[in-house]
């Protein structure tokens, strides 16, 4: 992996004006945010009965966008192990840092032996970068 395939921007806006902020974006590119009731991590660990350090704010959204992921899976269920995208947000240095997870295209042709799919996430994750970018 690369160094490069983790985007990480800052923005001025805060934790959950941020997290706010990209789920309006995604939503009006046909995305959601799948895991809104568990993403504040934070709040995942006290209900498991987990203690966390004052001020931890980690995000962990998973972003999908259900009808091209239905296709995508439907068509070759191999496709999974790439499928969930997370994007990471947290205060860091005083103020909201943001990170993002991809692969090359030849990352993922490495990983799954299928001729549309690589260039296809490629594009996914390209997609949401430009969303965070949108968001920040």
């Amino acid at each position: 992996m690369q160094k490069d395939q983790v985007y990480a921007i800052e923005s001025a806006k805060s934790v959950g004006e941020f997290v706010k902020s990209l789920g309006e974006v995604l939503r009006r590119s046909g995305f959601i945010i799948n895991n809104e009731s568990s993403m504040d991590m934070a709040r995942a660990f006290r209900a498991h009965g987990t203690e966390v350090a004052e001020g931890f704010d980690l995000h962990m959204i998973q972003v999908c966008k259900p009808e091209k992921a239905a296709k995508s899976l439907g068509g070759n269920p191999e496709r999974a192990v790439l499928m969930p995208k997370f994007v990471m947000v947290f205060t860091g240095q005083g103020k909201t840092q943001v990170r993002f997870l991809s692969y090359s295209e030849e990352d993922i042709k490495n990983v799954v032996d299928d001729p549309v799919f690589p260039g296809a996430l490629a594009e996914t994750y390209a997609k949401i970068r430009s969303m965070i970018d949108e968001a920040k």
